[in-house]
């Protein structure tokens, strides 16, 4: 599929996607592409958020195709059960070990355990060796049992503009390598 045959949802993470950060990045760039907004973003509530993508997937016009970073991707694994039909792929890139009991802040935590179920549409999944949310084997084993393509970015810290992805262009890439297999 083309990017402008989809409604294309952004799913930041804990306290957003600011103006440098890849997500924020695409979001101008792609047509089709907008933010789930949430109403607080450093103070998550995994209900609030999951039924704010619950409601924007519902809304969509389009088939839809999810981009979540960080907290982002257990707000949407979550939601997964609620989503129907619409939802053709997933791009899920730095995923947390929500289920980890060290993780800071520790309200992520409410966020996990993940689901483990094999998702129901083609998905993608990109960890860091070095991501101080989440170890990289755990990373690769939620991706194992969800059923999605596994990519390791290397020593990438975060995938965040903190770790020096701001525009992310091999990203960019590899998310229309995805959308053309659709």
């Amino acid at each position: 599929m083309k990017a402008n045959e989809l409604d294309i949802l952004i799913v930041p993470g804990y306290q957003g996607s600011g103006p440098d950060h890849w997500q924020t990045r695409w979001e101008q760039k792609l047509s089709t592409a907008h933010r789930v907004e949430q109403a607080e973003w450093s103070k998550p509530v995994r209900e609030d958020w999951t039924r704010e993508l619950i409601k924007e997937v519902g809304a969509a016009q389009k088939p839809v195709v999810i981009v979540a970073h960080s907290l982002g991707v257990p707000t949407f694994i979550l939601s997964v059960p609620f989503l129907g039909k619409k939802v053709r792929g997933a791009f899920l890139v730095a995923p947390p070990d929500v289920a980890n009991p060290d993780i800071r802040p520790k309200h992520l935590m409410t966020f996990g355990p993940y689901p483990r179920e094999r998702l129901p549409f083609p998905s993608i999944v990109i960890a860091s060796r070095n991501d101080e949310y989440c170890d990289f084997a755990v990373a690769e084993d939620i991706a194992k049992d969800w059923g999605s393509l596994f990519i390791d970015a290397g020593d990438a810290g975060h995938i965040n503009s903190a770790s020096g992805y701001g525009p992310w262009p091999e990203g960019l890439m590899v998310f229309s390598q995805f959308l053309a297999k659709l």
